[in-house]
């Protein structure tokens, strides 16, 4: 079974009351669909990261958010992952504000996860973004998760 590592976005799209914009509607039910016919076929993984972020907002959807995911394997953090979490923003040039974006890739490339997935198509599943991730990786002889959202990941 693959292991898949779940982003934020993921679970709050899939968690929540549906959106009238199109576009973030489109994505929920891309993502109520995969939760439900490709997600059981994977072993999800998520971290205190995740955790932290879904926690925030409305008392009420925090909770369904943290319903959802109760069963999901959780991610150790060690200093390894803080240090690859470091490189990669230096690279990239994450915002202050968005540095748990690295630390979503770097938790996925230490734990040797098959996927990432994830809706944050500025910081994670960007073309630029995947190139120098992977570019990094190379260069430490680490292997890279394929970086996708759902959409992309609807058979595995």
């Amino acid at each position: 079974m693959s292991l898949v590592y779940l982003e934020s976005t993921v679970v709050s799209y899939y968690a929540a009351r549906p959106s009238r914009d199109l576009i973030i509607a489109a994505h929920q039910q891309i993502t109520i669909e995969w939760w439900e016919s490709v997600l059981p076929s994977l072993d999800p993984c998520i971290s205190q990261f995740v955790i932290d972020e879904i926690s925030r907002g409305d008392a009420e959807a925090a909770k369904k958010r943290l319903r959802v995911i109760e069963d999901f394997n959780v991610l150790r953090m060690l200093p390894e992952i803080a240090e690859l979490a470091m490189k990669y923003n230096r690279e990239i040039g994450i915002p202050q504000k968005c540095l748990t974006d690295a630390y979503h890739m770097a938790l996925s490339v230490y734990h040797g996860l098959d996927y990432l997935v994830t809706w944050n198509c500025t910081h994670i599943a960007s073309a630029r973004v995947r190139g120098i991730v992977r570019n990094i990786n190379d260069s430490l002889g680490l292997v890279t998760p394929v970086i996708c959202t759902p959409e992309e990941l609807m058979e595995v």
